[in-house]
């Protein structure tokens, strides 16, 4: 009897050549990653998720919880304690919607307006140079690789 590869286990094979370095650049991401919370913790005690919360509600005037969610990739329980710990804080407010009671809209609050403008960058100022000095096709195309990564990962938490 002759060993006959099924199509499915090729694939899977020629996959499986790539997941050591895979995991070595996520991991090195990762360390990167958290190295970076712990300089942003910091300035102000905040988490790069709660900046990044802060700086996309910054970016609009209000805006829903549901909507927030999407925007940030946070399960809508995962980001209900975040915005507690921000409100608690003093850094955004919550207001009901004056023709639909149910709906909440979430604001960025004047100290939080102020503590994002000295806040520092999402991303360590060592890889926001790197990738500064890279060519704007290289920029483009290593964004749409991590992107495309993250979406193999599967769903938001």
């Amino acid at each position: 009897m002759t060993d006959k590869k099924v199509p499915g286990e090729i694939v899977l094979s020629s996959v499986m050549a790539f997941e050591m370095p895979l995991f070595q650049a996520l991991r090195r991401l990762q360390q990167a990653g958290e190295v970076h919370a712990k300089r942003l913790a910091r300035f102000g005690g905040l988490t790069p998720m709660q900046l990044m919360v802060l700086q996309v509600l910054a970016s609009e005037a209000r805006m829903t919880a549901s909507v927030l969610s999407n925007r940030v990739s946070l399960t809508a329980a995962t980001l209900s304690g975040l915005l507690d710990r921000l409100e608690e804080h003093g850094l955004l407010q919550r207001q009901r919607d004056d023709q639909d009671r149910r709906r909440q809209w979430l604001l960025i609050s004047a100290a939080g307006r102020e503590l994002i403008q000295q806040a520092p960058s999402l991303m360590p100022p060592e890889f926001n140079q790197r990738f500064a000095a890279l060519a704007d096709w290289e920029r483009h195309s290593l964004t749409a690789a991590l992107l495309r990564a993250a979406e193999l990962c599967g769903e938001m938490e």
